[in-house]
């Protein structure tokens, strides 16, 4: 383990965008231009993206532009997420009856820490049809109030099987 890889977290994903933006700078000099131009420090920018891929291995941690596209699959996640609930809760709401059973269920996750579990409930809460009530105790069991049990409880674990998925990656 080398002294940048630390736990293998932020510290080594800091090194690597730090050696990043060296080699761009080392790029732009190399180049001896005159004035300082944005399109040799993209293009020094993008030959060290490749650099530092080749050499993350020796940080001991991921590549650190895989934490970027984890974040960027979240939030297409919630997005599409968001848009499907919205239309279910708006289906609801448009239909000349309500027939609609809600209800509250004890939902056992996967995810570890206090910000995973955090992130998955301030998710769900966000999309409509559903809220976290409470979480429990040692933080492994959510109780989430669902607008309609008969037909969203499927989905909606699909959605909190989703969510678990895209974060663990974020933050693993």
């Amino acid at each position: 383990m080398n002294k940048f890889a630390g736990d293998g977290g932020f510290g080594a994903t800091a090194a690597q965008f730090l050696l990043n933006l060296f080699i761009a700078f080392l790029w732009m000099l190399l180049l001896d231009e005159d004035e300082f131009r944005a399109t040799t420090f993209i293009a020094g920018f993008i030959v060290g993206i490749f650099i530092v891929f080749f050499m993350h291995r020796f940080f001991g941690t991921q590549f650190y532009l895989r934490k970027l596209f984890a974040i960027i699959k979240l939030v297409l996640i919630f997005n599409w997420e968001l848009i499907k609930s919205s239309v279910s809760v708006i289906a609801q709401i448009l239909s000349p009856t309500l027939k609609i059973r809600p209800g509250i269920f004890r939902y056992d996750t996967v995810l570890e820490s206090d910000v995973e579990v955090t992130m998955l409930s301030l998710l769900l809460t966000l999309t409509p049809g559903s809220v976290v009530m409470e979480v429990t105790e040692d933080g492994q069991g959510l109780y989430i109030h669902a607008m309609d049990l008969d037909t969203s409880k499927e989905s909606l674990l699909a959605q909190l099987n989703n969510f678990e998925q895209a974060i663990m990656e974020v933050t693993r």
